[in-house]
Formats: C-alpha cells, sequence, structure tokens
C-alpha cells in the first residue's frame, strides 16, 4: 500500500507534464492557424482589388456582360453539370465531337479537341506538341477524361476543360505532365 501512495505524486507529476506539453501544443498550433490567416486574408483582399480593378476595365465589362448573356449562363450551365468530377478528379465518360476545331480567325495556334460529356459540348485546348499524342483520335471516338480544371471565355462557345488525362479502351493515350510547370 506504501508503494502505490509513493507512486501517486510521480504520476501526478508526469499527468502534469503531460497535460502542459498538449496544452502548449494546442497554443502552438492555434498561433499558426491565425497567422495563415491573416496573411492569406491579406493576399485575398490584393487579390480582390486587382479583380476589381480588371472588372471596371473594358475586357472586364465585356465579360461581365457576357456572363449575364444566355450563352454566358449555358456554359456555367454546363461547368456545374461536372463540377464534381473536376474537383474529385474523377473519370468522365465522353465522346469526341470534332479533332478540328478552330476558332473563327485563327490561322495558327493550339488545337483544340471538342467532345460532349453528360449531352454538353467542352472544348479542351492543347499545344501542337501534346496534340500529336491525340492524334490517333478520331469522331465519334468514346474515351474518358479527368481533368483538374476549366475555363470561361467570351470569345468561345463552351466551357474550356483542361483535360488533363485522356484514356481510350482503357489505354491512357495523354496525361499531363505537371511536373513541368510547377503544377500549373
Amino acid at each position: 500500500m506504501k508503494r502505490i501512495h509513493k507512486n501517486i505524486p510521480v504520476m501526478l507529476l508526469q499527468l502534469t507534464v503531460m497535460s502542459a506539453l498538449v496544452f502548449t501544443n494546442c497554443e502552438v498550433k492555434e498561433e499558426t492557424k491565425n497567422t495563415s490567416k491573416q496573411l492569406s486574408a491579406a493576399d485575398a483582399k490584393a487579390n480582390q482589388d486587382k479583380r476589381k480593378k480588371w472588372e471596371a476595365s473594358p475586357d472586364g465589362i465585356k465579360y461581365k456582360e457576357w456572363q449575364a448573356s444566355p450563352a454566358g449562363k449555358k456554359i456555367q450551365a454546363s461547368h456545374d453539370k461536372i463540377r464534381k468530377y473536376i474537383k474529385d478528379f474523377s473519370a468522365m465518360e465522353a465522346v469526341v465531337t470534332s479533332v478540328t476545331f478552330q476558332r473563327e480567325n485563327a490561322k495558327s495556334g493550339p488545337k483544340w479537341l471538342i467532345v460532349k460529356i453528360n449531352n454538353e459540348d467542352y472544348m479542351m485546348q492543347y499545344n501542337l506538341k501534346d496534340f500529336e499524342q491525340l492524334k490517333s483520335l478520331k469522331v465519334n471516338d468514346k474515351i474518358i477524361v479527368k481533368s483538374r480544371s476549366v475555363g470561361y471565355s467570351n470569345n468561345h462557345p463552351y466551357l474550356i476543360v483542361s483535360g488533363d488525362y485522356i484514356a481510350k479502351n482503357n489505354k491512357v493515350i495523354f496525361k499531363r505532365d505537371f511536373s513541368k510547370n510547377k503544377g500549373c
């Protein structure tokens, strides 16, 4: 019995030290969180100021008008249909509808692949080197597409999907290498 009584102060001391360490660790984590929030809030304010300046520019005004137009709303609705797939970087079944699309008045530049996903048309832009990997694709081919991002443009008739991964018949025919451009 005396042995148990001798161990109680030691156990209390250990418990006190452990509690102090846990409490201190929580405070450090909380301070780190608050500091990063303050930095990101400052960055957010700076980005918001840049955005407001752009929105007041002629290009920004033109874009906002397009965004409110039926064409802009249609593209936003097509984005809503695939938003979950983009967020999760999950597979979307697509059918190729064009491998020769070119914007009006464009004589050269990037190559475009037009696909239909869930009865909506989407565009995927590739530089000439990357498009070489896709030259085997034909209209009506069924493919699997994965994408990390989309883009809006009042100069394009469809939502622009990044098309980071394309497979046909369970064979990968294109996979974007993010190590070359630091994840962009």
